[in-house]
């Protein structure tokens, strides 16, 4: 049986809200084991705008939920104060206690995955928490050195060769190393967690019209390039031109998409698979996945927010799940 393992986000936005809609649709018994990590008083208050269709036990202690044979358990992390709506100091501390928690449940339980609610940037900065993000998050919590953002959705696969940063420091960034260890990532994890065989990549260039041959960039033509040739070994192609690649929709054609910076892959791949993209962290010895949407802290309390996106995590939790254990 699976564990799914839910954490709260940030408590002021719309986490709690779409986690017990998402375990009203989910919730199977005989399938899986849900674990929701939240105040108790979040939680209460999320029920009132959200009933939930389903019977839980509440523990207190980490052990006493690990151990437990209920389908439906609630880890009350202890009640805190609630401002709908704004990123607090609290609500940092709060969303980071979730992802701690999750982190010890997930190496104690085998078959096991954590879907993360939605957290605030702005939240963990006013709480002191020095992670641009749940994915760096985790990284260290696993200490682990080589791991990709991927983003996941039934029309493709895509994952970034840098995460969160400036524009302007992008190109300093694009290196051999980079480039080899990111494509090392991405192959073994579409053959593992995704159990494709031989898997084909597109690389995406950098520059626009992939730098004309150095008039308008050398990135391409001095280390993209060549990496794509001294990589030939993992079926790499490209590279690409970005908005040539979309629109005539060559993206069908590769198992994955390696994006250079953020808005590259984010701003296609949103268009496409809005309300059902899924953020994976790949590269790590757990499985950690989330809806690929922010905390949304202007409905919050309306009770209006989809669990579209949180649904179709928990479809790719298990898909990875299954597939690490059959190529173990």
């Amino acid at each position: 049986m699976n564990t799914l393992v839910f954490t709260c986000g940030d408590i002021n936005g719309i986490g709690p809200e779409i986690v017990i809609k998402t375990i009203n649709k989910i919730q199977n018994p005989g399938k899986r084991k849900i674990i929701f990590i939240c105040p108790s008083n979040v939680f209460e208050h999320a029920a009132e705008i959200i009933n939930p269709e389903f019977e839980f036990n509440v523990f207190k202690n980490l052990n006493e939920v690990i151990e437990s044979r209920k389908p439906i358990t609630i880890l009350d992390i202890g009640k805190t104060k609630l401002n709908v709506g704004i990123p607090t100091k609290i609500s940092g501390l709060t969303s980071a206690n979730a992802i701690e928690k999750s982190y010890q449940i997930l190496i104690s339980i085998k078959k096991s995955a954590v879907i993360t609610a939605p957290i605030s940037k702005k939240s963990f900065e006013l709480a002191g928490i020095n992670y641009s993000g749940q994915t760096e998050f985790y990284a260290s919590l696993s200490n682990s050195k080589k791991f990709l953002m991927m983003f996941l959705s039934q029309k493709f696969k895509a994952a970034l060769l840098t995460i969160h940063m400036p524009l302007k420091n992008v190109s300093e960034h694009i290196t051999f190393e980079k480039i080899k260890n990111t494509i090392e990532i991405l192959w073994n994890t579409l053959a593992t967690d995704f159990n494709i065989k031989n898997p084909e990549i597109a690389l995406l260039g950098f520059n626009p019209h992939n730098g004309e041959d150095g008039r308008i960039g050398n990135e391409e033509r001095e280390i993209i390039i060549p990496a794509i040739k001294k990589l030939n070994n993992k079926f790499v192609y490209g590279p690409f031109v970005p908005d040539a690649f979309f629109g005539t929709k060559s993206y069908k054609d590769y198992d994955a998409i390696l994006g250079i910076y953020h808005d590259q892959v984010l701003i296609p791949f949103k268009m496409i698979n809005f309300d059902k993209g899924v953020n994976f962290t790949a590269g790590l010895p757990i499985i950690r996945v989330s809806p690929d949407h922010g905390t949304a802290f202007d409905i919050a309390d309306f009770g209006i927010a989809k669990p579209t996106s949180m649904i179709a995590a928990v479809k790719w939790a298990e898909k990875i799940i299954m597939n690490r254990i059959k190529n173990e």
